[in-house]
């Protein structure tokens, strides 16, 4: 995953974060990429601060995708 915006020759910083699941706390692996100038920053912090804590596995992603496609008022009969 990618975070920040990287340039088209600009070098990337690749890194792992400790990931949990907001919903199950299931732990994921967390291989990430940035670039070298936007590492470390206060607006990379901030991201990364929010990616954490809204992050859902993809177990609980498709559920909740699922879930939303079936509400009543998006049926078709």
């Amino acid at each position: 995953m990618i975070i920040g915006n990287i340039g088209k020759d600009e070098k990337r910083k690749k890194f792992t974060l400790e990931i949990t699941c907001s919903n199950c706390k299931t732990k994921v692996p967390g291989r990430m990429q940035t670039s070298e100038r936007h590492y470390g920053t206060a607006s990379f912090n901030k991201e990364v601060a929010d990616f954490k804590r809204n992050y859902l596995c993809g177990r609980c992603r498709d559920k909740k995708r699922v879930a939303g496609n079936r509400s009543p008022a998006k049926r078709q009969f």
